[in-house]
């Protein structure tokens, strides 16, 4: 049986953001496709690699396509979810596996007070994920938070396992609410950048006034 059937073909291809051709794509995952030679294994590698690899940072809003190019995140030690779903995408198809974007809205019920302070909300939007497909199976695996983090946050660290869907949990260690998915935008085979700045635009009218103004803003 073949990896990849032909409706998957879309999926392995590299783009202007998934640019996974690049040097810096290949040299983050060479370490992962010389250890591991199945497919599962090479992604449960990666996964891993991308969520502590990358301290995530939600505070970052560039409306720079240039920076939502895998090449460039690659070279970075931190990223906000659409900047690490983007690096896992582009590395999975640089390994020969299936993988596609997934955007959605959420809520986070911990630590607010800066979110609420910067964004004016603690619902985030867009959200990044990433589907992956393991032996024709969609899963989906959210690689935003990383060890350390959740460990302040009370939250085991998310795992995945190759078999199964990987989100965020609805509570903490103690039960207090912690992530609320409230949207689902769908997937999409590439980065659908003029979506991801609309959304911006929308649901952080001020910031994005201030973005365009500095042409980025760093907070």
């Amino acid at each position: 049986m073949r990896y990849a059937d032909s409706g998957d073909m879309k999926y392995l291809e590299p783009s202007y953001f998934l640019d996974f051709e690049d040097p810096a794509v290949q040299d983050f995952v060479a370490g992962i496709r010389n250890l591991h030679k199945r497919k599962k294994e090479q992604a449960k590698a990666l996964y891993v690699k991308v969520r502590d690899g990358l301290r995530y940072n939600p505070y970052r809003i560039s409306l720079n396509k240039q920076d939502y190019r895998a090449s460039y995140i690659a070279t970075k030690a931190e990223g906000h979810c659409i900047e690490k779903a983007i690096l896992l995408v582009a590395g999975l198809r640089a390994l020969g596996i299936p993988a596609r974007l997934q955007l959605a809205k959420v809520k986070n019920h911990i630590g607010v007070e800066r979110l609420l302070e910067k964004f004016g909300t603690n619902e985030l939007t867009p959200h990044g994920m990433v589907n992956v497909n393991l032996h024709g199976k969609w899963l989906k695996v959210s690689p935003a938070f990383n060890q350390e983090l959740c460990l302040k946050c009370h939250v085991d660290p998310l795992d995945f396992d190759g078999e199964n869907d990987s989100v965020f949990q609805q509570y903490d260690r103690h039960g207090n609410a912690f992530m609320q998915y409230l949207e689902d935008y769908g997937s999409f085979e590439d980065v659908p950048i003029a979506f991801i700045f609309g959304n911006f635009r929308e649901h952080y009218p001020q910031l994005y006034r201030t973005c365009i103004e500095k042409n980025e803003i760093i907070l």
